[in-house]
């Protein structure tokens, strides 16, 4: 390289090297904000966390202590009473349906609340609706329950295969044992349907007088 292309390089890197510094002087303290925001981004994130699992072991110690009271009454005013937000009301409404024989009523109200809740997940909403069938029974006309069991009873919802045998269920009490049996084999064959599940439909196949189906492939 001759002088005069080595001279002008070095020029070159001169005005580069005081425009970065220029640069710099001029927006420097945007990388600074960024370096800043990241820093307490990530010390908040780790602050939210240890807030919340705070409040998971508030919630857990205080549903715990609820629990511990000794009449169904007191164990429903202590439970009313624990502090809840987001999920947890859930979590708190399903407990609180767990126990219809003091307050049927209360009971199908607070299962009702989740079940219609949109902002909850499925798995929270669906275990209402299939709880609150259950409790309600004769209380809940055949075809309410059906249309409840049918919307829980599709493909992808956490808790289909309980929500078809509960239909099969309303078959039995329709009169129809002949669409029950067939109903329960199905579900016997079903690959999601648990080891329990099968064998407890596979009683009532019996019970009803059906024969039982060949087990399905890796059942």
């Amino acid at each position: 390289m001759s002088n005069p292309d080595s001279f002008i390089e070095e020029v070159t890197e001169e005005v580069r090297r005081d425009r970065l510094f220029g640069l710099f002087r001029k927006y420097g303290w945007i990388g600074v904000v960024v370096i800043l925001a990241l820093v307490g981004g990530t010390a908040w994130t780790e602050w939210q966390k240890s807030r919340d699992a705070a409040r998971a072991e508030a919630f857990g110690d205080a549903l715990i202590d609820a629990l511990d009271h000794g009449t169904p009454e007191e164990r429903r005013e202590a439970l009313a009473s624990v502090p809840a937000t987001g999920e947890q009301v859930a979590i708190l409404n399903l407990i609180l349906g767990s126990d219809p024989a003091e307050d049927k009523a209360a009971t199908l109200a607070a299962l009702e609340s989740v079940a219609n809740n949109a902002a909850l997940s499925p798995a929270y909403r669906d275990l209402a609706v299939l709880r609150r069938v259950l409790v309600g029974g004769a209380d809940l006309s055949l075809a309410d329950r059906r249309a409840a069991l049918d919307g829980i009873a599709v493909a992808g919802r956490p808790y289909r295969t309980l929500a078809a045998e509960q239909l099969a269920y309303l078959l039995i009490e329709e009169g129809k044992p002949d669409a029950a049996i067939a109903a329960l084999g199905t579900l016997m064959q079903d690959q999601e349907a648990s080891a329990a599940l099968r064998a407890r439909v596979g009683q009532v196949i019996t019970a009803l007088g059906g024969t039982l189906p060949e087990p399905a492939n890796g059942g």
